[in-house]
């Protein structure tokens, strides 16, 4: 199994952290999206989406990080990262999809390049834009977590997808500089996180084209 990677990739980060957590070994390739590396031609035969991750098992090229992880899920079922439990599953892709299609689409390196290269923002309206969404999707996520009254993680007391996403997405509200202290359910559960082994071992921090 390989996996076409960006260290600093949030798409990437949640299908690292949904590898290790199933202590899935894989052989990390990296694509450097600063480097455009995922428009080249090779590339987008493989994946059409054009950007990170790409998962290749046995031939079966797929892209896209939600769909990677419910591919995972159903070749490697345990841990169960999305709930069988009709209502339990439908809350965890609530949240993930919350974060996944609401927050992160808006900041994405490309629409912020755009933001810069075409629409000639300055950086300090790019980083009120990227605040801006950040602030309203976490509003949301911290409700949603206030429904399904978050423990040690998204809910109940096992990682899920949304762990998967929230994990990331508050990762690059940090790096960014981003206000989060008032999100206290959000930041209990990406604090706990980040205390287990699989978690650490996706982070961007360990992996081999870390600062590329």
């Amino acid at each position: 199994m390989q996996l076409y990677s960006f260290f600093n990739s949030s798409t990437s980060y949640r299908v690292r952290i949904a590898l290790a957590l199933k202590q899935v070994r894989f052989e990390y390739l990296p694509v450097n999206i600063r480097a455009h590396e995922h428009k080249a031609a090779n590339y987008v035969v493989k994946n059409p989406g054009a950007g990170v991750p790409l998962l290749v098992d046995e031939g079966f090229d797929l892209g896209q990080s939600l769909a990677i992880i419910d591919y995972l899920d159903s070749k490697y079922p345990k841990p169960q990262l999305i709930p069988q439990d009709r209502q339990r599953r439908a809350r965890v892709l609530e949240i993930a999809n919350l974060i996944a299609c609401d927050m992160h689409p808006v900041n994405n390196l490309k629409v912020l390049r755009y933001l810069v290269n075409v629409l000639g923002v300055s950086d300090e309206q790019k980083n009120t834009w990227y605040q801006h969404w950040i602030d309203e999707g976490l509003r949301s996520l911290e409700a949603l977590l206030q429904r399904t009254e978050s423990g040690p993680f998204c809910l109940g007391d096992e990682p899920t997808l949304a762990d998967c996403c929230l994990v990331p997405q508050v990762a690059n509200a940090l790096r960014m500089k981003c206000k989060v202290d008032e999100f206290t359910r959000v930041m209990a559960v990406y604090e706990h996180c980040n205390t287990l082994p699989a978690f650490q071992e996706a982070a961007p921090a360990q992996q081999p084209d870390f600062d590329a």
